[in-house]
């Protein structure tokens, strides 16, 4: 059963935002008491977190699809509707996320850090929100809007400083069980070793962790063995340490030959290359190997490597090899620039969204493209004449039918308003009605404007008693 995932495309979806609502007070003696249709409530985010507990991406290979919960809708006397719960996803430390195509979303290292994978759906305004001093009461209310989702991928690369790379069965695992108090499998068969394993080393003052990955191939960086899948794993290390079995049992293969497959490898790999290189000969506890390792140890550093003998079963040459380990890591970290503490830097989106283009597109529709105009279709309730006639004039206040005119449409121009794959396309008429103006101005309700009922008697009684007392004076001529 599989037990360790380093890869994995997760389907993530954020909460929609709750529908605004639509409602007339009502109480005794007040018939028509105004609008107090509440706010709908935001949908909930769907955020990545490093988790250093987390080892693996295993159940997001078992469980693909999570999604936050929604809002809920607004209700009458001014209720607004609950916010939708975030989704906390834990990740790994060193987990890349990336879009379908490839290109690199969050590259997320360090206990904490987040990434909001998907933004949750603002909630739609009550009609009580959208009352004003022309459109007293509101026959309508805004759409909730839909929460984001896509696709993403996440690849985890291993945090390690050294990394042991070599043929299958060279010893790396024995070397990082010796190293460490790590427990990898060891067997005498080839890839034996199917997932990285990690190690914590003491050398003096220094600790650092230590990557045994699983056995490389010619062709591995074509995905060939496992060799393309664990790869990445060594991109974080900052020393490579090349182990050479010296007593293999394969007649046509010998240690020179391995490393120089090995490097070719990472070569075409790529973004290794600047990487510090260390050579372990293998197995000299063996009489063949220690032989082999006297025979091309000269050759090897007159390469340039450093060559280290060791035998992870006589627990010879490895306290020399920690640390030299630890003195190349410790190099290595000085090199760095001296990491700050992360300021939380608060960058609130700009007041003016009101930005927005109509382009006129080859099979002659114009298309507008803005946040606010888009927003706005998404909030609307295309089946209430009333809410298209508000969007009608939301839209003629932003500029757009000027802009449209500029562009040269003309009435019963197709235009559509959104991206391609998801747009509200229709037959342009400049200062177009929606039909709710047959009830008088836009958005007003003359029920509201009507006077009470014992407030209209009494008047009508005034009325009637100054007639009568009218009739009376031209009736008595004293």
């Amino acid at each position: 059963m599989t037990t360790f995932v380093d890869r994995v495309e997760l389907h993530v979806a954020a909460g929609n935002g709750g529908h605004g609502c639509a409602s007339v007070h009502r109480e005794k003696f007040k018939p028509l008491g105004g609008p107090d249709g509440g706010n709908g409530g935001r949908g909930g985010d769907v955020t990545l977190v490093v988790d250093q507990d987390i080892t693996t991406l295993l159940d997001y290979h078992h469980s693909p699809h999570r999604k936050a919960t929604n809002g809920q809708p607004g209700a009458g006397d001014h209720r607004s509707g609950k916010d939708g719960q975030d989704l906390v996803l834990p990740v790994p430390d060193g987990t890349v996320v990336l879009d379908r195509n490839g290109n690199v979303l969050a590259d997320m290292v360090g206990q904490g850090t987040t990434f909001v994978a998907g933004q949750g759906g603002r909630g739609g305004l009550g009609n009580a929100a959208l009352a004003s001093a022309r459109r007293k009461a509101p026959g309508f209310a805004l759409l909730g809007e839909p929460g984001e989702a896509r696709d993403i991928v996440l690849e985890l690369k291993t945090v390690a400083d050294v990394a042991l790379v070599g043929y299958p069965s060279a010893g790396k695992s024995s070397l990082i069980s010796v190293l460490s108090a790590a427990k990898p499998k060891i067997a005498d068969y080839p890839f034996t070793t199917l997932v990285p394993n990690l190690g914590v080393v003491t050398a003096g003052s220094t600790v650092y962790t230590i990557a045994d990955v699983p056995g490389l191939i010619p062709g591995a960086s074509q995905g060939r063995g496992l060799g393309l899948e664990f790869l990445r794993h060594v991109e974080r290390c900052s020393v490579l340490v090349h182990v050479l079995d010296t007593a293999t049992l394969e007649s046509d293969r010998d240690p020179v030959s391995d490393l120089d497959m090995i490097e070719e490898e990472l070569k075409q790999y790529g973004g290794l290359e600047d990487r510090p290189r260390i050579v372990v000969l293998n197995k000299i506890d063996i009489p063949d190997g220690q032989d082999l390792a006297d025979m091309i140890r000269p050759d090897l550093e007159a390469r340039g490597y450093r060559v280290f003998e060791a035998s992870a079963v006589a627990r010879t040459g490895l306290k020399e090899l920690s640390f030299a380990l630890a003195g190349v890591i410790a190099e290595a970290r000085a090199a760095k620039p001296v990491e700050v503490a992360t300021r939380i830097v608060i960058r609130p989106k700009a007041v003016d969204d009101a930005g927005f283009t109509v382009t006129l597109e080859e099979d002659g529709i114009y298309r507008v493209r803005g946040e606010k105009p888009e927003r706005w279709v998404r909030q609307t309730d295309f089946n209430n004449d009333e809410a298209v006639g508000y969007l009608a004039d939301r839209l003629n206040r932003l500029g757009v039918e000027d802009e449209l005119m500029k562009a040269g449409a003309r009435a019963g121009d197709g235009v559509a308003i959104g991206a391609e794959d998801n747009a509200v396309v229709f037959d342009w008429e400049p200062t177009m009605a929606a039909g709710a103006e047959m009830l008088g101005r836009r958005g007003e309700d003359h029920r509201l404007e009507a006077p009470r009922p014992a407030a209209q008697r009494r008047r009508d009684r005034e009325s009637e008693r100054d007639e009568v007392q009218r009739e009376f004076d031209d009736f008595n001529p004293f």
